[in-house]
């Protein structure tokens, strides 16, 4: 038995969640990838995929032999680009999970641009507000933002703190007038983002401490980019970090409202496993971002 190919085949159906996909990606048959899990569970004296005719699940076993083998197949990847170091070219597929407002309206350029650097590379994306475990999804790095937890293991570089602002259109402010103090939002038609902790107050930082204004939310949503749009249509004032606004600050479609007020702050990071050796395709793409945003304690995002 090949024992390091059943690995990588084990690997892949749970990844795929199926055995044809597996065995589609891998370019061997069916009944091949069938037989390599059979013969490793039968080395191994246990099962470690429970079967049916809709889904596969992990046992026990399986999921703890799943994370060794992620690490084992991570060191021998590690291990081949060792060889080729400074000679080898970024190729194969680039996984990246993003917190999803930076990811909607941040990642389309800075992977457009690496992209066209290096063309061999196949970008593989998730956006979500959940936080993840890269290693334990497979992800080879991620953009979190310091709202998520980040496992300690891991690798992380801050890109910026982003300052959560609020806005709204010209069409807006000039129908209903733009607050001067903070206790003026109670009288503005507000997108709020759908966490019980914003939803029936907004937190303005002021020189007495922390006010809590107490607002109206015409539209609560649990998507930025919907928020985003909302505000563009001149539905009301939003409250969302520089990053998910993407240039409107900056070309005008939205003004900042109360800019003079401190309501907070987000940081962003590109978070990667901590391991002693990079493949040249996560190598190139850390660097890549890294050389974008040289300042990480400043705002890169707000006008």
């Amino acid at each position: 038995m090949d024992r390091l190919q059943s690995m990588r085949v084990f690997a892949k159906v749970v990844e795929q969640g199926s055995f044809v996909r597996a065995a589609e990606i891998l370019e061997i048959s069916n009944a091949v990838a069938t037989r390599f899990i059979a013969d490793l569970e039968g080395h191994l004296g246990t099962r470690l995929l429970n079967r049916s005719t809709r889904r596969l699940s992990l046992t026990e076993a399986g999921q703890a032999y799943l994370e060794r083998v992620r690490l084992i197949l991570a060191e021998i990847e590690d291990a081949e680009a060792l060889v080729s170091l400074d000679t080898k070219k970024p190729t194969g597929t680039l996984s990246i999970y993003s917190h999803a407002g930076f990811g909607q309206t941040q990642l389309g350029e800075l992977v457009a641009g690496y992209s066209q650097l290096y063309p061999e590379v196949v970008l593989d994306i998730t956006l979500s507000d959940r936080a993840i475990d890269l290693v334990e999804e497979g992800i080879d790095i991620g953009f979190f933002s310091s709202l998520q937890k980040v496992d300690a293991s891991m690798i992380v570089r801050q890109l910026g703190m982003a300052q959560v602002v609020l806005s709204a259109s010209p069409a807006y402010l000039a129908q209903y007038g733009a607050p001067e103090r903070p206790e003026d939002l109670t009288r503005h038609s507000c997108l709020n983002f759908s966490h019980e902790y914003l939803r029936h107050h907004w937190h303005v930082n002021t020189a007495d401490g922390v006010q809590d204004v107490p607002i109206t939310s015409k539209v609560v949503s649990n998507s930025g980019v919907l928020l985003r749009e909302f505000a563009l249509g001149g539905m009301g004032i939003t409250l969302r970090p520089s990053f998910s606004l993407g240039d409107d600050l900056r070309c005008g479609k939205l003004v900042r409202v109360l800019p003079d007020y401190d309501i907070g702050q987000v940081g962003m990071s590109m978070v990667y496993p901590s391991r002693r050796l990079l493949s040249a395709k996560v190598r190139s793409f850390v660097e890549f971002v890294s050389t974008r945003y040289p300042h990480p304690e400043s705002d890169p995002w707000l006008a």
